[in-house]
Parts: structure tokens; sequence; C-alpha cells
């Protein structure tokens, strides 16, 4: 829970701290439209492959046709089939076009088609799906959703419970590090940071005596 520089500054702990192997493995990162998650992820793993949600991608596909073609329809599904269909295999400018010759009935359907063209025109290149599927990469967040849910709400979303932010962040660490297999490490290392502030602050107390 933080804000675009926090999760910058989170990011690159990660990576100083050695959790990503970069030299040993491919790496792709996975978001939604969001610049600023992808201006960070960017900075700081420029060598990284980019791909935009598919799922998150295939949510514009459903507004566009329950807007045009009617919510559950038979018409609708089809066209759903196959835009993602078109999608998936690399043809987002055939859906481009496909979007363009459209004749909306109302002018908020228009607006609905019109801000999926701009998807499309802002993130077709990291919509190259069928190449990250056979290289080994993940389309969609659901394994990190998974994740989130069994580490995160599991703890946090009990009932009656309600959190400050600060505490709440910290004991998502102390989930996070049981986890990824740091948890002994971390530990050792706030144990360190701790005796060091009480040496520093007994040094501290003894000059002022002193003088």
């Amino acid at each position: 829970m933080c804000e675009d520089h926090k999760l910058a500054q989170y990011l690159v702990k990660i990576k100083e701290a050695g959790l990503i192997p970069e030299e040993k493995i491919r790496l792709g990162i996975i978001g939604d439209g969001a610049p600023w998650i992808w201006n960070r992820c960017k900075e700081i793993f420029p060598s990284a492959k980019e791909i935009l949600d598919y799922y998150h991608c295939s949510e514009y596909v459903h507004d566009v046709a329950n807007a045009h073609y009617g919510k559950e329809t038979r018409e609708a599904q089809q066209w759903c089939e196959a835009t993602l269909a078109r999608i998936y295999y690399g043809y987002h400018e055939e859906v481009l076009g496909g979007l363009g010759r459209m004749k909306a009935k109302t002018q908020e359907v228009q607006d609905t088609i019109d801000k999926f063209s701009r998807y499309l025109l802002h993130h077709g290149e990291k919509m190259d799906y069928d190449s990250a599927k056979r290289g080994g990469y993940h389309i969609g967040s659901g394994a990190i959703e998974s994740a989130n849910k069994f580490i995160s709400h599991t703890r946090l979303k009990r009932s009656g419970a309600w959190w400050y932010i600060k505490n709440a962040n910290n004991i998502l660490k102390i989930r996070c590090a049981k986890y990824n297999g740091t948890y002994d490490t971390i530990i050792e290392k706030y144990k360190s940071d701790d005796q060091e502030r009480i040496k520093n602050k007994k040094c501290k107390r003894n000059l002022r005596i002193v003088h």
C-alpha cells in the first residue's frame, strides 16, 4: 500500500537484496494500463519483458461488446471470442481497424469504443501474447493475485480487523519474508541493527556525561 515513489524504493530494495536473480532468469513485468507502474518497473528492471495483463485487456473487450451489441447477447459473445483470439495472436491492429468501422448508436457507446482504441494504441507493443506464452512467460497476473490473497488477505482481512497503514505494511513484510525464504536473514538483520542502535545510544550518552 504505497505511492509510486515508495514502490520504486521497495523495488530497489528487492533488487539489491538479490531476491530476483536477473542473470539466471528471464524477467517479465505484467501490469494493467497504469503508466506509473510501467515507468517505475522499467527504470529499475530495464531488461525485463513488458506484458500487458491479457485478462485486464479482456475487460475492455467485454465493455465494448456489451455496449455495442447488448449485454450477454450472442453477438456480444461472438465478437468477444473473435476479438480476444485476434489480440492473443498479435492482430491488435486489425482489432483497431474493426473498432474504427463500428457505427455507435449513442455517444456513450462511442466513448467506450474510443477508450479501448486508445488503450490498444498505447499498449500495442506489450501485447505479443502468443510469443510470450511460447517463451514461458505468464500473460496474466493470476498467480500473483492468488499469492496476494494467500499472503496478504488471509492475514489482514479478518473479521473485525482494522489497521494503521504502517502496521499493516510491517505485517506484510513479515509475511512476505516468511514465504520467500528470507525470514531468518531479516530477523538477524533487525537484531544486528537494534544492537547497533543501542550501542550508538550508549556512546552518545557517555559523551554527554564526559562533557
